[in-house]
């Protein structure tokens, strides 16, 4: 490890690229991860412990049981909600099993679909989420926090109380079509997944995506489903045109912890074999090995993009694990459920890499955080997509071939 910070900045922009390329343009680059501020020379364990985590990590006596086929283990309410809802022991010690937890969807008619963001630090700036909630159960999802605006729990309510956004298409229809609409990358699947498996039967992603090639309009997903290889009859037409791309996020090669951590995504397997399709297909594909979670899946970096890579994928990119808000504790509950030995370790290093917390959330240091440990994630990262050839050769999407939808009342264009 170099010894001198300014080192640590060599290939920023490369590694920031790398982050934002699975949703289309060039980023601003920002700092490398650097190390941490003399305030906490006194190392990781010198830190005070958030009182949310410090709450979750020392509860007496057993977490929650898992249910089948769920990664929260809690339910509890929302922080905007005036009621505290969290679960008890009544002393009634059954040995029956749970049922389990079904997911219910509510159909929705949005107002708007299409999201516009100005953030520095991502590589697009409009985007659509088909679903509001998703059924996959990623533990880790920054995401969740989002279902408090629903008055719903970020917990188990996230991955069963699910709205599908069934005017979509319409919808979308009604805003390409608007006067002075410029054509830019649409990302997909950078909220929840629009491949989430209610997508077999509500088939709002495959409506949009419809209205997309329809347009010619450039599109950007990512997915953890395999689910996205009933759409090849749509995407490789578009890609051939230069106007989609697909990433698939492999957060680990393990299924027995991609069981746990996400119960209800696409095995390792059958995500990797979808970059093989997709590749087939000639559909430019990417990897996205994303969370990167300290102790727990830090090790398969290199064995995540050598797999991918030799299905097909072109490029790569990396997250390293966000706890925002509600995440933080229904996170370190899953860590006492599977791994209570390491559930300080992880902690711990979380905290040495957001300058003491666990979650930074300013522009250029919450995809990557910052100090040594967050350095030498970078630098692994890096030298095993340069050996592999991985982000070499990038063709950005075309946005010249656009043509808006006729608005209501308009006579269709002369060919």
């Amino acid at each position: 490890m170099p010894t001198k910070p300014e080192t640590a900045a060599t290939s920023t922009a490369a590694r920031q690229n790398r982050i934002g390329m699975v949703v289309g343009l060039d980023i601003a680059p920002v700092r490398a991860p650097a190390r941490p501020p003399a305030s906490l020379a006194g190392g990781a364990n010198a830190v005070p412990v958030e009182p949310v985590l410090a709450r979750a990590s020392t509860v007496d006596g057993a977490p929650p049981p898992p249910q089948r086929g769920r990664a929260a283990l809690s339910n509890a309410s929302g922080r905007f909600e005036n009621e505290n809802r969290s679960q008890e022991d009544d002393g009634w010690d059954l040995p029956e099993d749970l049922p389990p937890l079904r997911t219910q969807v509510t159909r929705e008619n949005a107002k708007t679909i299409v999201t516009r963001n100005d953030s520095p630090d991502i590589s697009f700036d409009r985007s659509i989420n088909p679903y509001r909630g998703c059924e996959h159960g990623c533990v880790y999802c920054f995401a969740r926090p989002t279902h408090a605006y629903l008055g719903l729990s970020p917990g188990l309510d996230f991955e069963t109380r699910l709205f599908a956004k069934t005017n979509a298409a319409s919808l979308l229809e009604r805003e390409l079509s608007a006067p002075g609409y410029a054509a830019k990358t649409i990302a997909i699947g950078t909220n929840t997944d629009p491949y989430q498996p209610i997508e077999r039967n509500e088939r709002v992603m495959r409506k949009v995506l419809e209205v997309l090639a329809r347009t010619n309009h450039p599109v950007a997903i990512v997915t953890k489903s395999a689910l996205v290889l009933r759409d090849l009859d749509i995407l490789a037409p578009m890609a051939k045109k230069g106007l989609a791309k697909v990433a698939l996020s492999v957060t680990t090669l393990d299924p027995v912890l991609a069981r746990k951590i996400e119960p209800r995504a696409s095995s390792p397997e059958r995500r990797l074999d979808a970059i093989r399709r997709l590749a087939e297909a000639n559909v430019p594909t990417a990897v996205m090995v994303a969370p990167i979670i300290p102790a727990i899946n830090d090790a398969e970096i290199e064995a995540i993009l050598a797999s991918a890579q030799a299905m097909g994928a072109r490029d790569a990119g990396y997250v390293l694990l966000r706890l925002p808000l509600e995440v933080r504790e229904l996170f370190a509950e899953w860590l006492r459920a599977h791994y209570p030995g390491k559930l300080k370790h992880v902690l711990s290093l979380l905290r040495a890499s957001r300058e003491g917390k666990l979650y930074d959330s300013r522009f250029g240091a919450r995809m990557t955080g910052s100090g040594p440990y967050a350095w030498m994630i970078g630098r692994r990262f890096e030298a095993a997509a340069a050996r592999l050839g991985l982000g070499r050769s990038r063709v950005p999407l075309r946005s010249d071939l656009f043509r808006p939808p006729a608005r209501p009342g308009e006579q269709l264009r002369l060919l």
